[in-house]
């Protein structure tokens, strides 16, 4: 009999009850303010804050982001970017240049990003509404203790469900109600992550049948300013969301240390943080990152991009956040991942940068 195929790590989240811890230490931490919204994403949530505030001038928009959410909030407000890369030295203040009747959106990038340098910033600009995107660490110290005047978070890209934008205001600012009813393609995500899970017990389920859902689902999504689903407000209670959080955190940081030393010319980018969002690997160009996509997917690793940028098309004009955006990847580390799991993308990436080395040619990894 041939070898079964190895574990996929990686792509969509499933759906999971072992996640579940119930009303005994699930749900969202105790500190998250009881007066909250719920809705479908974190760009509803976000162009909801916009139309709150009404703002006369533009919205400053770190230039390493998503450019799909930039160009969306970008139907709200003009948009302008300053430089923000994943580079560890934060926001170039210099390129913030901020003036009364705008909007500034930071962001904890990859959940490195330090509190101090953003508190002294609004405290030197207190006319200046800053709203704080967590969505990679949504409960991390700097959540905790914001001062901004909104903060919200994409659920969904770090926790097991369809859905799910969080939103509150540690100013005391007035919430914005969510518009619409609930997205469609949250019961498509739904449907998805349930016959994933059955694909992953060894049911007869066609991978391609899910995987259109996800596409499906995420398209319905798209930008929906709607309530959060049924299923993600009755889950989020009873989440083990703290566990989820440390369990992903520390398998970041074992991959981190695994990889010191041994990526030939790729370079570990940043990685501060108590919960760094997985892990990300800058390669010399374009061409050796999108080498390794094809030798980790050959692998069934799926790691995706964070984020490409067309430069015929939105982009933030950042040339060197496009630059990076066209030579980096994320290796796809989450609270799913076992040490095996951990040990096996050292292992690709490793053995890439071993070949590299013994030929001379640039394969990059």
């Amino acid at each position: 009999m041939p070898p079964e195929p190895a574990r996929e790590i990686g792509s969509e989240f499933h759906w999971d009850p072992a996640t579940l811890l119930g009303t005994a230490g699930g749900g969202l931490p105790d500190w998250v303010p009881a007066r909250r919204e719920l809705f479908a994403t974190g760009c509803g949530a976000l162009r909801a804050v916009l139309r709150t505030l009404a703002p006369a001038g533009r919205l400053h928009v770190p230039s390493y982001f998503c450019m799909g959410v930039a160009e969306a909030l970008a139907e709200c407000l003009p948009v302008t970017f300053y430089r923000h890369l994943p580079d560890g030295r934060g926001p170039r203040w210099e390129t913030l240049q901020a003036r009364p009747g705008d909007v500034v959106l930071a962001q904890n990038l990859f959940g490195w990003d330090e509190q101090a340098p953003w508190n002294a910033w609004m405290t030197a600009n207190p006319g200046i509404p800053v709203i704080e995107d967590h969505s990679h660490d949504p409960f991390s110290p700097w959540a905790r203790n914001s001062i901004a005047a909104y903060v919200v978070a994409s659920l969904r890209k770090t926790l097991p469900l369809p859905d799910g934008g969080l939103l509150w205001s540690p100013a005391g600012r007035e919430l914005p109600e969510q518009d619409g009813p609930e997205s469609s393609g949250a019961g498509q995500k739904l449907a998805a992550m349930l016959l994933k899970a059955g694909w992953l017990d060894g049911r007869p389920v066609p991978k391609e049948s899910f995987r259109a859902l996800q596409r499906a689902g995420e398209g319905a999504l798209l930008g929906s300013a709607g309530p959060a689903s049924t299923v993600t407000r009755a889950v989020l209670p009873l989440l083990d969301v703290s566990g989820i959080r440390a369990a992903s955190g520390g398998n970041a940081r074992q991959l981190r240390d695994a990889l010191h030393g041994r990526t030939g010319k790729a370079e570990v980018l940043g990685f501060n943080g108590p919960a760094p969002f997985r892990v990300q690997l800058a390669l010399p160009s374009e061409e050796d990152r999108d080498a390794l996509l094809a030798l980790l997917a050959a692998e069934r690793i799926y790691a995706p991009v964070h984020w490409r940028q067309d430069r015929r098309g939105w982009w933030s004009g950042d040339h060197e956040a496009a630059d990076l955006a066209d030579r980096t990847l994320t290796l796809p580390v989450d609270h799913r991942c076992s040490s095996a799991d951990v040990l096996r993308m050292v292992e690709v990436v490793t053995s890439q940068a071993s070949r590299e080395s013994k030929s001379g040619h640039i394969i990059r990894a």
